[in-house]
């Protein structure tokens, strides 16, 4: 039998394809990213982007429904995104397994919140396995699809980022072979209006019960016994950071189960440790339920519902001491910036320069908020900058929307930017919204979305027309831009801002990262010439610093955009 080390992206997607899985589709979000994208090699495995997440567990709920095991990832938001046919899903069941994995990002490295997707569970009455390494991430997938078709639902699979992204030993297995299960009609269990949904909520409660029972006998949930002083319940990362700092000075209750908790089964344990912790980051899911049941446990008095923990962490709150110290080194700060080259810098230049009220969006172009470009004056979430810019202009004096516009990439525009525009144009906003479009899907690592001509599996594909689905959207003053001109982008911005009616302005470049996108020769500072201005630094850009008053161009880093020349008052850039 092979052996790798995987990461548990990489893992996960493993155990789709040993698991016979037919069918992917997802929407790309750090840390969930890579299972899709690793799922697209496998032949044998239909792997596709959608629009977001509800489209993409939509698609996959049809694909069960239709007979054949699918999938679909995403990132803790996107679990927002996808959750009303989540819902719905536990009550109509699956035909043939389906199963839905969310990737929760403690410590918030690349997301605009910190919420903890067990609680989706819970709410929506659907099964959540949690893995705490690679080996399994690989198996609990494919157990998952048998827990699905066993007991007729959706099946949820919650990762971490530091799950998602470590790798530990794996070994591969073959492919199983699942025939397509046959598809036959039955509008009692499929079609969800009210007077079948009731009977069919009757389902999910019987279902519930079973799961419970489920619970208590499964092997995913295991104990170790070793010193009974203290006793731990944790599961996924945070039994590893346990194990870590404890070792066999402790005893431990993982969970590979983490809705329905085993309650049983913990109190038979909790009977046999003298102090009994619960450690779980973020929410106190698993601690409130146990202490509803009369299980004494100690957990958020202690532990912190923010953020990381660590073994030292753990170490410290049950030992008292005995922190083995972090290696220290100095390391230089590394402030997020824009790439040198970014097409979205000379958009955010002009609009810092305006003093324009930015209502951003989710993307790298989020990084416009930070100086020195300041350029970003709100961020919420997916979409809403076209939404929000509309409430803004409409609840404030008409004045208002000369002064402010929404910021938008292309693929966050075709997830959830679309019907924020139609709500502009059917309520008639004097608002103005820039579609930052870079050719790409570039914050979560390059991938392909409807506007960029290429699938996942990069196969050609209809390319979306931006400016025709504007104007079918009803906007009638659409214009196009290149960021790298900066006088043309002032002219276009100043001049829809002047006329009280929908606008859309579309900045279009490729993003220079992009492989197709050739870099220009780098530039060079005349120091003769120069004075120490700092006008090029207004930019941002990461290839130029300000040393002894005199500017310098790194160009090791720099690709030649040419946009600090066309800032300097002295020419002395080139």
């Amino acid at each position: 039998m092979e052996k790798k080390m995987l990461l548990g992206n990489v893992a996960v997607a493993r155990g789709l394809y040993e698991a016979g899985c037919r069918f992917v589709s997802s929407y790309p979000g750090t840390p969930s990213t890579e299972i899709t994208e690793h799922a697209a090699k496998y032949d044998e495995i239909y792997a596709e982007w959608a629009p977001n997440e509800k489209v993409a567990v939509e698609s996959s709920i049809g694909a069960a429904i239709g007979g054949a095991r699918s999938f679909s990832a995403m990132k803790h938001v996107g679990l927002n995104v996808a959750a009303d046919p989540i819902f719905t899903a536990s009550y109509t069941g699956i035909t043939a397994g389906c199963v839905i994995a969310v990737a929760d990002d403690m410590g918030m490295h690349s997301s605009q919140n910190e919420q903890d997707s067990r609680h989706y569970a819970r709410a929506a009455k659907l099964m959540m396995l949690e893995p705490a390494d690679s080996r399994e991430c690989k198996e609990f997938t494919k157990l998952a699809f048998e827990l699905s078709e066993k007991y007729d639902t959706p099946v949820l699979l919650r990762l971490s980022t530091r799950i998602s992204h470590s790798q530990s030993v794996v070994s591969l297995d073959s492919r199983v072979d699942v025939p397509l299960k046959e598809y036959k009609k039955d509008i009692s269990k499929y079609v969800m209006m009210p007077g079948m949904a009731k009977k069919r909520h009757v389902v999910v409660e019987e279902r519930e019960k079973k799961l419970r029972e489920f619970a208590e006998t499964c092997d995913l949930n295991k104990i170790e016994m070793n010193d009974t002083k203290i006793g731990i319940i944790a599961s996924g990362i945070a039994y590893q950071y346990a194990r870590e700092a404890l070792g066999d000075k402790a005893s431990y209750f993982k969970l590979g189960l983490i809705y329905p908790l085993p309650v049983e089964s913990i109190k038979k344990f909790a009977a046999q440790v003298d102090k009994l912790y619960v450690i779980e980051e973020l929410d106190d899911i698993f601690e409130t339920h146990l202490k509803k049941h009369g299980i004494k446990v100690t957990g958020k008095e202690l532990f912190s519902k923010i953020g990381e923990y660590s073994p030292n962490t753990i170490r410290e709150k049950i030992s008292g001491g005995d922190v083995h110290a972090a290696t220290a080194f100095d390391a230089p700060p590394r402030p997020p910036a824009l790439c040198p080259g970014c097409p979205h810098r000379g958009i955010f230049y002009v609009l810092s320069k305006l003093r324009l009220t930015v209502y951003g969006d989710i993307g790298c172009y989020t990084l416009g908020a930070l100086s020195p470009l300041n350029a970003m004056d709100i961020t919420l979430c997916m979409g809403a900058s076209v939404s929000g810019i509309h409430g803004m202009n409409m609840a404030r004096e008409p004045e208002f929307a000369k002064h402010s516009v929404a910021v938008i990439g292309d693929s966050t525009f075709i997830h959830s930017g679309i019907t924020g525009l139609i709500n502009i144009v059917y309520n008639q906003s004097p608002s103005t919204v820039i579609i930052l479009d870079n050719s790409i899907t570039g914050m979560t690592g390059h991938q392909q979305n409807p506007a960029t001509g290429l699938t996942l599996k990069n196969r050609p594909a209809p390319m979306l027309d931006l400016e025709a689905m504007c104007r079918a959207c009803g906007v009638a003053r659409i214009r196009v831009c290149d960021p790298y001109d900066l006088k043309e982008c002032e002219s276009i911005v100043k001049e829809e801002l002047s006329i009280p009616e929908p606008s859309v302005i579309i900045a279009r470049r490729p993003c220079a990262l992009l492989k197709s996108v050739k870099r220009g020769e780098p530039l060079a500072v005349d120091e003769e010439k120069c004075i120490g201005c700092g006008m090029c630094m207004k930019i941002g850009c990461p290839a130029i610093s300000l040393t002894d008053k005199k500017a310098h161009i790194d160009s090791a880093l720099c690709v030649g955009c040419e946009l600090c020349g066309k800032l300097c008052p002295k020419n002395c850039i080139g």
